[in-house]
Order: structure tokens, then sequence, then C-alpha cells
């Protein structure tokens, strides 16, 4: 029996990206909550987050790295398409770590300065995967294999309302985690902060939804609409998905009016990840769309068994060690008192 073996890294990639959104997706909204927040409840947000804040973004290493590996051809037109917000994001999360580390350190006015450096850095971050998004979306202009577009492709009104929905998105897994992971006064801001975020999420995932639909005729017709009509045959196979983001939403406002403390986190993966299924039913198999597929980008099998075999090793240590960090710091945070 012989291995897919470009099928198996598509795979591996696309989990990679979707364990970074769902992971560093609620500590850079955190970042995004700072400004409505007082010191003494960022220190106890920062605190939440601190042992597993820099673990999380090792599923952006594996991404990017495992792309450039594995898909070298679509790595090659996807950073020129996209090098303005991609070195954005990577220069914002620089700074949202380095601010990380020094505000703890900080006398008052370097702690102000650091503040705003984290807040900065989060929203920069954010914005600028948002502006990515939607740029891949839109779709890359190819000659060949080799990027034919300009520098400012990705910047158009579409990608916008991305970067924002994503910010509102990211306000509200950030929103639910700190109900999730702390206690009295902070812990019902945050469920203001995540029915607002909610509420916000909704209305601009439906609006996305809706000009994704008309930005490319091919992601028109696989979800089976075109020609004045619907294809009931393509579409209701499809209808899950949409579906699980309803529920999601469902589930966070059930919980927070409720007043559980994890089913609102876990309701806001159920949103992002029903959108990550639209778009991998949008895309796949174009690994760059629309025109080149995960099988053309491909690197040569010899190389990708060989580097199967390190992330065969690989995958398991990073995912074992994400559960037990999890694990180990699984409690509340308390005003002063860290884990308990």
């Amino acid at each position: 029996m012989t291995l897919d073996l470009p099928f198996i890294w598509a795979g591996i990639i696309a989990l990679a990206v979707l364990m970074y959104v769902l992971l560093d997706g609620f500590d850079l909204g955190i970042g995004i909550l700072f400004p409505f927040a007082t010191p003494q409840e960022r220190d106890v947000m920062m605190e939440s987050v601190a042992p597993i804040w820099d673990g999380n973004e090792t599923w952006l290493v594996l991404g990017g790295g495992g792309m450039l590996a594995a898909f070298p051809f679509a790595y090659g037109a996807l950073m020129p398409a996209l090098y303005g917000p991609i070195l954005i994001m990577l220069l914002a999360l620089i700074l949202r770590g380095v601010a990380f580390e020094f505000r703890h350190h900080g006398r008052r006015r370097g702690k102000a300065f650091w503040t705003a450096a984290f807040v900065g850095g989060s929203l920069a971050a954010t914005l600028a995967q948002g502006l990515a998004l939607g740029g891949f979306i839109q779709g890359v202009t190819l000659a060949g294999k080799a990027f034919a577009g300009g520098p400012l492709d990705w910047l158009t009104p579409y990608s916008a309302v991305v970067a924002v929905g994503l910010v509102a998105g990211y306000a509200l897994l950030g929103a639910t985690w700190i109900v999730w992971r702390t206690e009295g006064e902070l812990q019902a801001k945050a469920r203001r902060w995540a029915w607002q975020s909610m509420a916000v999420t909704a209305a601009l995932l439906a609006a996305v939804s809706l000009a994704t639909l008309v930005v490319h005729p091919r992601v028109v017709a696989r979800w089976g609409f075109g020609d004045g009509g619907f294809d009931l045959a393509t579409l209701l196979p499809l209808t899950p998905i949409p579906l699980v983001g309803i529920a999601g939403l469902a589930i966070v406002a059930w919980g927070l009016g409720r007043r559980h403390h994890v089913t609102p986190f876990l309701g806001s993966y159920l949103v992002f990840f029903s959108g990550y299924l639209g778009l991998a039913v949008s895309f796949f198999p174009n690994i760059v769309p629309y025109d080149m597929t995960f099988r053309q980008a491909a690197n040569a099998d010899n190389a990708l068994a060989l580097m199967l075999v390190g992330v065969a090793i690989l995958l398991p240590a990073i995912l074992g060690y994400t559960v037990w960090v999890y694990w180990l710091f699984r409690g509340k945070v308390g005003t002063g008192a860290g884990y308990h």
C-alpha cells in the first residue's frame, strides 16, 4: 500500500493552521480586550495565559515551516502575494511577545508603555491575519506556478471586512476564555464582553459568508449556487457546516445565559471550526486559490517521506505537551495568587 504523501501533508498543514487559530486566537483576544479592563484585571488576564501563550505559537511555526518544506511552490506563490500582512503579523507578534515579558517588570511608565505595546501587537497581528485571509480567499494571480499579481492585491474592502470580523472573533475567544479561567468581577465583565463580541461576530460572519459567495465564481459553484438558482444535490451535503456555526453561537448564548464557565468557550470554538470547514470546502483541492492544487505544489515524494518520519515524532510530542500543559494549568486564576 502506497501512502498518499501530498494528501497527508496537506492534512498536517491544515491541522497546524486550525490549531494555531484555536489556541493563539484566545490569547490574542485577551490583548484586544485589554483596554476595557483595570490594571489589576489585566494582570489576572495575562496570568491566565502566561504558562501557555508561547506554546500556542508553536503551531504557526509548524504550519509555516511545513508549507515551505512540503509545498514549496505554494509557499513561493503565497509569500510574495501576502508579504505585507505577513510581515506586519510577524513584527506584531514579536512586539507582543516582548511586551508580555517586559510588562511584568515595568514600573509605572514602563508598565503603561508595555501594556500599550501588548494591545497594539495583539490588534495588529489579528488585523494582519485577517487581511492575509481575505487576500487568500480573493485568490492569487499566477503565471504558471509563480505569483504574477501586484503587491497590494490583498488590500481590498473585502479583506478589510474579514480582518474586522477576525478581531471580533478573537475577542469572543478571549472573553469566553476569561469567563472560564477567572472569577468575581472580572468574570462578570468578561460575560458582557462575550455577549457584545458574539453579536458583532455573528453579524460579520454572516456578511463575510455572503460576500465570499460573490468573490469568485468557483466558490459559488462549490456551494451549489449559480445561474440564478441552486443545486440541492450539491448544497444539501454542505448544510451541516453553517449549521455547526449557528449551533456554536447558540451554545455561547446559552452558556452565558446559564452562567456556565466552560460552555461559552466551547461554543466559540465550534463557530471557528465551522468557518474553517467552510473555507476548506470552498478551496479544496486548491492550496493557492484558485489555480494550484496541493498535488501541483507538493515537493518530491522522497522528500515528503523523509520529513514525514520527523513529523511522526514531532507532532505527537507537540500534541502531548499541549495537552499536558493545559491540564496542569486547568484551574481558576485568582487575583495575586496565580492558578489555584
